[in-house]
């Protein structure tokens, strides 16, 4: 009788990583997690060394959003999972799939006060869909797959796994991992398909407003088909910018922002909104629905969530792509919509300011520059504030997933990890950092993690010495700042300590060349920007003033 093959639990949990089709791990070694690490060494899967933990998260966050498989990141116990939590949390309100897993102390020494013990499993359990311990070798192909389906399936998140030191060590017969399985959502009941139809063509004036489902759904092209079908105008959330492209006529520019721009407008003259993948973190609808009176048409994969502004005359439960064919088959066209005509209004708006010299560039500026650089399925990641806002309101996306922002948790310092992840998984793609110098100061030290691997990524940075977006809602609110001031690198001299590019941008003509260039220096390359962010104030003050553009 053939005696079966011993390995290790590390070696099958590795084993059941590769069965899950994990290409890359980000983290940082340490001394619980070493069994892993070791057999690590005999894997396809490489192991990308992160110089923190959190960018690390922030790598797997932005490996989920781009390609629907859970990213994976690795830490040892105590701080190291500490120092996930950020960019899981993330991931995890943004409905990112992502995978974590920490080594533990031994088991010996769980029950008692002990070097580094924290209880990783309920410290992680409120941000994610499921957190786990192993704690025998046996159940690692079951706690493997369930936390990758869990993390995968819509809608999408964290799952977590406490590995401990020991069990990692122990022996047991080479098990094979399960069969993955991805089960195709259900479609919506025929019954329901018809009465939104018949909602929908009663309709006069309706609008669309797409949220990230879309982009998980792969139900772009569907989604326009819908609009077209319907001639009802789609306002995107900032986490599905590209959902319909920027230039469709239909589009009418993203919402979120809490502020009364030209598309709030164009929503409070709507007699349907139909909105399609939103999830309520992406823009409360207390901002866009404030009397809870607009009809509502809820079309997702899950129903909708509890609140006040936000209920649904009908939902339409299931595979968001399927739905938008049924519907874009048997709605009839409102050749009278009148919120259509704001797409010009907008597109004029947003390209104000491409010929403005003035310096320091205004924040239009740099991103209608930035625009002009790149391709239209080239990648940009934005860091969390306020350059942000302003690219979540002008930056004009043409491709789903070209415009990253973190919008649910919202966590500065997401940028540069998420370039490296992106350039990864996208090496023929230009991909690019927008981040203010507070964000990109957060998660600096990732410009080495990235040299090493010889990526070719830019980083813009929106320089103006302060935590800006904080300094916009002081002024806003109580007319004077509060502790915002910070000092800063000279990011030209800090980009070349680690061998990578440093530009800095002294005259504005020159914006535009510099970012082309840097993105071919076949490098790393920082380019220091001073911005002009009285912007911030002046574009509240027109808002305040903003007439309907539905006025006669």
């Amino acid at each position: 009788m053939t005696q079966k093959k011993k390995i290790n639990a590390a070696q099958l949990l590795v084993k059941c990583l590769e069965n899950e089709g994990v290409d890359y791990i980000f983290g940082i070694p340490g001394e619980e997690n070493i069994a892993v690490m070791d057999a690590l060494l005999d894997s396809t899967i490489e192991f990308v060394t992160t110089r923190h933990e959190q960018g690390a998260a922030f790598m797997a966050d932005v490996h989920g959003r781009l390609t629907g498989r859970a990213g994976v990141c690795m830490s040892t116990l105590g701080p190291g999972a500490t120092n996930l939590v950020t960019g899981f949390a993330d991931a995890n309100m943004d409905r990112a799939p992502i995978v974590a897993i920490a080594g533990q102390g031994s088991t010996t020494r769980l029950h008692k006060e002990s070097h580094q013990i924290l209880d990783l499993v309920n410290l992680f359990a409120p941000i994610s869909k499921y957190s786990v311990q192993v704690l025998m070798p046996e159940i690692v192909p079951e706690v493997v797959r369930k936390a990758f389906k869990f993390a995968e399936a819509e809608k999408p998140g964290g799952a977590f796994i406490d590995f401990p030191e020991n069990v990692g060590d122990m022996e047991i017969d080479d098990l094979p991992p399960l069969k993955v399985q991805a089960p195709q959502p259900p479609v919506a009941p025929l019954g329901i398909g018809k009465k939104v139809i018949k909602l929908l063509n009663e309709a006069k004036h309706p609008v669309v407003i797409a949220g990230n489902g879309v982009i998980r759904f792969d139900a772009c092209k569907e989604l326009v088909d819908f609009a077209e079908a319907a001639n009802a105008p789609v306002a995107t959330t900032f986490m599905a910018k590209g959902a319909m492209p920027s230039s469709h006529p239909l589009s009418i520019g993203t919402v979120g922002l809490k502020a009364h721009d030209l598309v709030a407008f164009g929503i409070e003259q709507a007699d349907l909104v139909i909105c399609v993948g939103l999830d309520m973190v992406e823009y409360d609808p207390n901002h866009w629905n404030p009397n809870a009176d607009i009809k509502i048409i809820n079309v997702d994969a899950s129903p909708a969530e509890v609140d006040t502004h936000y209920i649904p005359e009908i939902g339409m439960i299931g595979d968001i792509k399927d739905s938008l064919k049924r519907l874009a088959k048997r709605c009839t066209g409102h050749s009278d919509n009148k919120v259509a005509k704001l797409h010009d209004k907008i597109k004029a708006e947003l390209n104000a300011h491409a010929d403005d010299n003035s310096f320091p560039p205004k924040p239009q500026k740099i991103i209608s520059d930035l625009r002009a650089a790149m391709n239209d399925e080239d990648i940009v990641i934005s860091d969390v504030g306020a350059h942000k806002m302003w690219m979540a309101r002008m930056f004009q996306a043409e491709q789903p997933n070209t415009c990253i922002i973190s919008n649910g948790f919202a966590s500065m310092g997401i940028a540069l990890p998420g370039t490296i992840a992106a350039k990864l998984i996208y090496p023929e793609k230009n991909i690019l950092a927008v981040a203010g110098d507070s964000g990109f100061m957060m998660n600096s030290q990732e410009i080495e993690t990235a040299m090493r691997l010889g990526l070719n990524i830019t980083v813009l940075i929106f320089n103006d010495n302060k935590y800006g977006l904080i300094e916009w809602h002081q002024l806003r609110e109580y007319g004077r700042s509060s502790h915002i001031d910070v000092g800063n690198a000279d990011f030209v001299k800090f980009a070349e300590s680690f061998g990578a590019k440093g530009y800095r941008i002294e005259k504005t003509e020159d914006l535009l060349s510099t970012i082309e260039t840097a993105m071919n220096d076949g490098t790393v390359s920082i380019i220091d920007c001073p911005v002009d962010y009285s912007e911030n104030m002046k574009l509240t003050a027109r808002l305040k003033t903003l007439s309907s553009p539905f006025e006669e």
